[in-house]
This record gives structure tokens, sequence and C-alpha cells, in this order.
């Protein structure tokens, strides 16, 4: 008589274990969204709006590619819109198939990231006409880097992710580095070291998730 499923000898508990821990990185996958679709858009938006201003508004005012001045800002507000549709659609995908607390935990998070971004863009545009362009532009840059380093640190105090929370610190000390040194290393830091970071992490979690 061939035996059938039910007659198979159950498994010891090294294979046990082994099992659940690969049924839960399977999961884990499933229900993750993709860290390229998460980060790069944000990497490549610092990387190209902030070679802009570092081109534009170089160190102690140098001009080195006599650019529009609102080329720069228009270019980082277009690029940074576009990496938070870019990722929100990419989490809603993965949101659709979880219930419950931890969906409402990311829509919440989601919000905030939009609504934090509205506060600051109103209140910055309320200062930038009676600040030097250069300063102007450091008050919209390092706002915009600080908030979003903030939001990633609170992102993975939420979800208990070290490399979010690893990545927010990373973001939040250089740009306070830039900031001391000025408009013009400040953007040439923050396309360097954050947006190469962000593309950075984004392939370290694909990479993890494989």
């Amino acid at each position: 008589m061939t035996p059938i499923d039910d007659d198979a000898p159950p498994l010891d508990p090294a294979e046990s274990l082994a099992l659940i821990e690969r049924e839960r990185a399977n999961v884990g996958r499933d229900l993750s969204p993709d860290p390229r679709l998460m980060f790069w858009p944000w990497g490549i938006a610092w990387l190209v709006s902030f070679t802009l201003f570092f081109l534009r508004f170089g160190p102690d005012g140098r001009v080195f590619v006599d650019l529009p001045a609102w080329l720069p800002l228009a270019t980082l507000a277009f690029l940074m819109i576009s990496a938070g549709i870019t990722t929100g659609v990419a989490g809603s995908r993965v949101s659709r198939r979880v219930m419950g607390p931890s969906n409402r935990q990311g829509a919440m998070y989601g919000i905030s990231w939009s609504v934090a971004y509205t506060a600051f863009s109103v209140l910055f545009s309320q200062f930038s006409d009676v600040l030097p362009e250069e300063q102007a532009g450091l008050l919209w840059a390092g706002g915009m880097v600080a908030l979003t380093g903030a939001l990633y640190m609170a992102g993975a105090a939420v979800w208990n992710d070290r490399q979010m929370f690893v990545l927010g610190a990373w973001v939040s000390v250089i740009n306070i580095v830039g900031i001391l040194l000025g408009s013009g290393w400040h953007s040439l830091i923050v396309a360097v070291a954050g947006g190469g970071g962000m593309i950075a992490a984004g392939l370290i979690g694909w990479l993890r998730l494989r």
C-alpha cells in the first residue's frame, strides 16, 4: 500500500524550524515593497537636483554653470513630488494585501509625509522673497533634507527597521554638516552622500530580499 501524506514521518525539530523560517522569509518578501522603488526615486531626485544647486550656487557664491536661478529649486520640488508619488504607489500595492493595524500605520505614515512637506513648503515660501537667493536655497534644501531624515527615523521606530533608522541618521548628520559649511558645500554633500546613500540603501535592501 502506497503511503499518503498523512503517513509521512514527521520532520525533526531542525527541519521544522528551517521550514518555518523559509516560509516566514517568503511571506516577508511578498509583503515588503521593492526597496529600489522606495529609495531610488529619492536618491535620484537628490542626486540630480542638488547637483544643479551646486553648479548654480557653488561655494563662496561661485557659479560653475550659469543656470536660471529658479531651475534648481523647481527641479527639486518636481522630483521630490514625483518620488513621493512613486513610493506612495509602491507602498499602496503592498498595503492592499495587509489588513489591520499595519495597514493603518502605513497609511498614516504616508499621509504624514504629504502633510509635513506641504506645511514646510508653505512656511518656507513666506520667507524666500526676503532672503538672498543663496540663503533661500539653503533654507529650502536644508529644511527638506532635515524633514526627510526625521521621517525616516520615525518610520524606523514604527516598524523597528534598523536599516531605515541608519539611513535617516546618516541623512540628518550630512545635512547638519552641509548647512554649517554653507550652501555650495551643502548641495555637493547632499547630492553625493545623500542621494548616493539612498541609492545604495535601495540596492542593499533589494539584495537582502533576494
